[in-house]
């Protein structure tokens, strides 16, 4: 019946490129032939559509993440050291295992997944050695010493790798039953990876990096199990498939450029250019509809303060001796309506509006100068301390969805914060009642402007 059907439709189409004289007469018995032998016509899968480039998407960016973060490394640490220099905990050491032990004891609880357990093992512990060959030969070659400086084995973080490991694990056995596993997996893992810089363990490069070989390694395992038993998984015909997501209610992490468009520390004068940093952190909503929906973002940015040259009242400079100003730091939290248009089924235009609360960090000012007897040649000379202050943001995003679970983000937010920004100087200016009373009670009001470019790695529930 089928054949008689295709058959029908292949005349039809004849006789309408005959009507139109556009096109050569095609051969019918040559295309009764091919229906005869067998054969089906085979449409070509778009680049984007293909197995093993939606597979590479996720590694892809975090390889390239890390080599972008390599120059950087010593700056974020600088970040870390003057946010949280003494965090010690070792959650991490511990963490790392969670999304493993999740799946096995969704199976021992009767929770059906791809595999059943004998499979998802083996799938498992082949993922588990191929990350390791490439943890061990990287780290073992590469050499990259430690931020706390024990051993020159940092490069790749293996903690990272086997978290992420364990997390695509989970995704891989239990992310088609429901998308929250997924999204719990991956937390955990970046938890983990975040646990390894906060406590001096890892610089960000080696993280990124392990993160992407830990995902690479589950996916090269589950390849080739899958190539020994023909066939994408034991349960699949039982599993409900994921059709969509009425509401796009999404988790994402992200991670971006941000650029002012103000001069920071204009008012205060300690610089005289727009900054470049960087942006990162979490960004979620829940929507009440297709169209509208309440989402928030927690976020964390910085931006370098370029070297002031001094110079006198009349112009001169002071001899080669140069002001430097701590990096500025802002943790950002809001809250706003959000608005959602699925362009198709692939691409999702989302707008928002956020206000909040910004605490920006405490930083040091130091003047500089190959005369000066002091480490790094550097004086200490005072210390600023912003006010919390209201952050507004708008934003627009585009995603572009692999799957109905998951997409990569496009995203531009504007950020605005109207800092106040008080100096406390030195003893040795203290020690003078004239300038102690003209500079310790400096204030500045600052407008702190800025727009992001970057990318969010979203997951949709």
């Amino acid at each position: 019946m089928k054949k008689i059907a295709l058959a029908s439709g292949i005349l039809l189409q004849l006789s309408c490129i005959k009507a139109q004289d556009t096109i050569p007469s095609r051969n019918l018995k040559e295309d009764l032939a091919l229906i005869n032998s067998g054969y089906t016509i085979q449409e070509k899968t778009p680049f984007f559509q293909k197995e093993w480039v939606k597979k590479s998407v996720a590694p892809a960016l975090l390889f390239t993440a890390a080599a972008a973060t390599w120059g950087e490394k010593e700056n974020i640490r600088e970040v870390r050291n003057r946010y949280l220099p003494n965090f010690k905990v070792k959650y991490d050491d511990y963490l790392q295992y969670a999304p493993a032990a999740a799946v096995y004891g969704l199976k021992l609880a009767g929770v059906k997944g791809r595999n059943n357990i004998g499979r998802a093992t083996l799938s498992y512990g082949t993922s588990l050695a191929i990350m390791a060959i490439l943890v061990n030969s990287i780290k073992y070659t590469a050499k990259v010493e430690r931020p706390d400086g024990s051993k020159n084995n940092s490069f790749p973080s293996g903690h990272a790798a086997m978290a992420f490991t364990n997390a695509t694990f989970l995704h891989k056995e239990y992310g088609l039953v429901n998308p929250a596993y997924s999204i719990a997996g991956y937390g955990s893992a970046t938890l983990t990876g975040l646990g390894r810089n906060l406590n001096n363990r890892h610089w960000v490069p080696d993280i990124l990096a392990g993160a992407g070989i830990g995902i690479i390694s589950t996916e090269l395992g589950y390849f080739f199990i899958d190539k020994i038993y023909k066939n994408k998984g034991d349960n699949l015909s039982i599993l409900s498939r994921i059709q969509g997501n009425d509401y796009p209610s999404f988790l994402s992490l992200k991670m971006g450029t941000a650029f002012g468009t103000t001069n920071f520390l204009r008012e205060s004068e300690l610089d005289d250019k727009k900054q470049i940093g960087f942006e990162g952190g979490l960004e979620g909503a829940y929507f009440f509809s297709k169209k509208w929906g309440v989402g928030a973002d927690v976020s964390f940015s910085s931006f370098p303060i370029k070297s002031q040259r001094i110079t006198l009242d009349d112009g001169q400079d002071f001899g080669d001796h140069e002001i430097k100003t701590q990096s500025m730091g802002f943790l950002s939290a809001g809250i706003g309506p959000y608005f959602s248009h699925e362009i198709s089924d692939k691409w999702q235009l989302t707008l928002k509006i956020t206000g909040g609360y910004a605490a920006t960090a405490t930083g040091k000012v130091f003047v500089k100068g190959e005369d000066i007897d002091a480490p790094n040649h550097e004086l200490q000379i005072a210390r600023y301390k912003p006010k919390p202050a209201f952050r507004w943001n708008t934003g627009a995003s585009m995603t572009y969805k692999f799957n109905p679970g998951l997409g990569l983000t496009f995203y531009t937010d504007y950020n605005q914060i109207n800092s106040t920004i008080r100096y406390y100087f030195s003893y040795e200016i203290k020690e003078s009642a004239e300038l102690d009373q003209e500079l310790n009670n400096l204030i500045a009001k600052e407008k702190i402007n800025y727009i992001t470019l970057g990318l969010r790695l979203t997951a949709y529930f």
